[in-house]
């Protein structure tokens, strides 16, 4: 099999659309343990920080997550625009530039983030988020950067038990159900990458 059969997805654009975006552990974490995110250095494509930086217009996160990383402009290496944290505590947050914190439903605070967006992509950084708002129906894309380490513990991007499965459509250039076939095998010696 050719490497062009398995083709990459084309570069995100900015449409207005709910975008549940995140870099994933091949066994669906999104983050370690207490939010590590150690295990993603250097793990992607050179032009893929630019392309986000271009398309996303709002960024909206949960609190866990901005207690882990209370500075915004790390997103993406610097990306400047409106953050909304939606919270059940807003009172106990430090004021940051840039952020608002929103304690209002989830469909309430994607509304906010994409008037916000002014026509750019509201970026949805928080699993418990993007699952409520995917129940709803409010998310238009999955985007999916998946790194080849097992991390074993940490956030789940979907972690939702007793529920039912969401079917997916594949949106890489061919066929759209699909199943992806990767192969990979244990680094044993770190000097072997």
């Amino acid at each position: 099999m050719s490497t062009a059969a398995i083709a990459d997805t084309k570069p995100q654009t900015a449409e207005g659309k709910v975008l549940w975006h995140f870099t994933m552990s091949l066994d669906g974490f999104v983050a370690g343990p207490n939010h590590a995110m150690g295990w993603m250095k250097g793990v992607s494509r050179p032009s893929l920080v630019e392309e986000y930086v271009e398309t996303t217009g709002a960024v909206l996160g949960g609190r866990d997550g901005f207690d882990a990383f209370p500075e915004p402009s790390g997103t993406y290496g610097g990306w400047q625009g409106p953050v909304f944290i939606l919270t059940h505590h807003p009172e106990d947050a430090p004021p940051t530039a840039g952020t608002t914190f929103l304690t209002c439903d989830v469909a309430e605070a994607v509304r906010i983030g994409l008037e916000a967006a002014g026509g750019k992509n509201l970026e949805v950084m928080s699993a418990s988020i993007g699952r409520q708002a995917l129940e709803r129906g409010l998310i238009n894309e999955i985007d999916l950067h998946i790194v080849p380490v097992l991390l074993g513990d940490g956030i789940r991007l979907f972690d939702n038990p007793g529920g039912a499965p969401v079917d997916l459509e594949l949106l890489n250039d061919h066929d759209q159900v699909t199943t992806l076939n990767v192969r990979y095998r244990p680094v044993t010696d770190p000097n072997e990458r």
